[in-house]
Formats: C-alpha cells, structure tokens, sequence
C-alpha cells in the first residue's frame, strides 16, 4: 500500500514538474496555459524539446548554461545570447536542428565582446519598458511573449491571436527611446499546427 502511494505521489510531482516548465522558461515567465492556444500536448511536446536542447548544450560546454537562452514554441526553436566565437554558433545551430521534433531553427546567437556595463544596463531597461508597455496595453495578451534585449536590439518571441496583435507589439517596442531594431518571431495562432478547441 505505501509503495502505490509513493509512486502516486512521485506521479503527481513528475506531471506537475512537466506543466511548470510549460509555463516558465530560461526567458523568464513564458506563454501561460491558461491563455497559450496551443494543445496541452504541444506544450508539453515544446518544454520536452526545450529542456532536451538544454541539456545537450549544458553537455557541450557550461557555460552555455547562463549565456545562451532557448525557446520552442510549436517545434521552431529560437536561440539567443553570447558565444565566444563563430564557430560555437554553427555548434549549436546543429544541436539544435538534431533534436528530435524540431520544425525550424533561428539563431540570433551573437559573439561575444567585452563586457558593457553601459550597455547591458540601457539593455535591461528596454527589456522591462516593453514588459511593462506590453502589461498595460489592452490589446496585448503579455504572458504570450518573451523579451530579450542585446545591444539595443529587441527580440520577441511568442504567438499572437492575430496579426493586429503582432503589429501593436511591434509597434510597442519601436517606440521605446534607443532601441536601434525590432526582431520579432510572433507566430499567429493560426499558423500552429495544432490549436485548442
């Protein structure tokens, strides 16, 4: 009887720990279930995607581990931050298309250089002015979207409801003072493969 209750329990954990990485990730607080419109599975299938590629960069070196961030959503996964030199880029481009379910892959990895504190301060700024404009916007779900800010570049990642959505987040991030470009990779809802009823 305590071994079917343990197991249950271990169960539970194991599941629960399943949907938490779905709705948190390396970027921060990622796309909530609550509002993401992909399928359950498609989430869990993207976390699962998500954490394998993670671990096999953490395999290739550690510190990948704190300096290059990765996204999947719907099988396209997204690569940001700093390595150390262009062929580290390539590395992982390959990683990346090698783990199983992937359906694109767009690096936005950059080499490093000396460390900014300038810069990276102006960086983090951006980042949570466009945070903080995308919560107040009403015509803005904010928990479907990740920031990331690297020399005044802005890059966004998420799915919008529509593509009145995408423009009003766009448009958000190009009016805030030094962003010098906007990338953004927002998916519509209708491009996913598989959507919530």
């Amino acid at each position: 009887m305590k071994i079917k209750i343990l197991i249950s329990v271990l169960s539970l954990l194991f599941l629960s720990g399943c949907l938490g990485a779905a709705t948190s990730g390396v970027f921060g607080t990622g796309v909530s279930i609550a509002f993401d419109p992909r399928t359950l599975g498609t989430q869990i299938d993207d976390s699962i995607m998500d954490k394998s590629l993670d671990a096999k960069l953490l395999a290739m070196n550690k510190n990948y581990f704190l300096n290059v961030k990765t996204k999947v959503i719907d099988g396209r996964v997204f690569i940001t931050g700093k390595v150390d030199a262009p062929e580290e880029k390539l590395k992982i481009t390959k990683v990346a298309w090698e783990t199983k379910g992937t359906r694109s892959v767009k690096n936005d990895l950059k080499i490093k250089e000396d460390f900014n504190f300038k810069q990276s301060a102006k960086d983090i700024l951006i980042t949570s002015q466009l945070k903080t404009a995308m919560i107040v916007n009403k015509k803005i779900k904010a928990v479907n979207y990740n920031v990331d800010t690297y020399k005044k570049k802005i890059y966004i990642y998420g799915i919008a409801q529509d593509e009145s959505e995408k423009l009003e987040i766009i448009n958000e991030a190009k009016e805030i003072i030094d962003v010098e470009d906007v990338i953004a990779s927002i998916l519509l809802v209708e491009d996913l493969r598989v959507v919530k009823n």
